[in-house]
């Protein structure tokens, strides 16, 4: 089975680091945040790679030829220095067979999920797209509040209301018919009408998942790896 991973995007919230090297090369402990990524699929058996790439693709291309790589078949794919999400999807159509389904991420996000689970609750509940759905990091401090008293104060712990896209699918062959062209954002129209069709599923992930969205972002990886405390780090 496939992952494939979108890697083209400027990674514009991270300019410190993506003016020179596209973000999924931005490296936690040493080596590429990409890696890690691929890292979790691969304990869970998933070694077949389509990295989609865009900005700074030759830099992806070369990396992806790096020992550390040659236990897995990667296959790099440019869709376009400006292509929206769904696009670079779509530009990956050929690839796949009809029925086949396929993992699908971001590569600037790290969990400790087990993506064999995620496929198992994916083909029970007969759905076109899984989405892992994840409680964000609170930023600051979460306040309960009782009649003007704090009744308790919990410093940067995970939300305990809101659910978000962890941005980890499973998607079956069919999401192909959602997407239009190179402008397509896979996370607008073509999840709005599975949602309609009732054939967008959650996965709830409990445990831990961070993005890397910003320097802030990469600061908290880089101090979890440092610490030998990454959780995500379950191989």
């Amino acid at each position: 089975m496939k992952a494939v991973i979108l890697c083209g995007g400027y990674g514009s919230r991270l300019s410190e680091e993506t003016k020179v090297k596209p973000k999924p090369l931005v490296e936690i402990g040493g080596k590429a945040i990409l890696w890690h990524i691929m890292k979790i699929y691969s304990f869970y058996g998933v070694n077949s790679f389509v990295l989609a790439t865009g900005y700074k693709y030759r830099m992806i291309n070369n990396y992806v030829k790096k020992p550390f790589f040659l236990d897995w078949n990667i296959k790099c794919v440019y869709t376009g220095k400006d292509t929206d999400t769904g696009g670079r999807l779509l530009k990956l159509k050929k690839l796949f067979k009809p029925k086949e389904s396929f993992f699908f991420t971001y590569g600037d996000g790290v969990a400790n999920l087990n993506v064999k689970k995620t496929l198992d609750f994916h083909i029970r509940n007969k759905a076109i797209a899984t989405v892992t759905a994840v409680r964000p990091p609170v930023r600051f401090g979460e306040l309960q509040i009782k009649k003007n008293a704090v009744i308790s104060f919990k410093e940067k712990v995970q939300s305990s209301i809101n659910w978000i896209s962890g941005g980890y699918f499973v998607l079956n062959y069919e999401i192909f018919n959602y997407l239009k062209n190179s402008k397509t954002a896979f996370e607008k129209e073509p999840m709005i009408k599975l949602v309609k069709l009732k054939k967008l599923k959650a996965y709830k992930h409990y445990s831990f998942w961070q993005c890397m969205d910003t320097l802030r972002d990469k600061k908290i990886l880089n101090n979890l790896w440092k610490k030998k405390v990454a959780p995500w780090k379950i191989w």
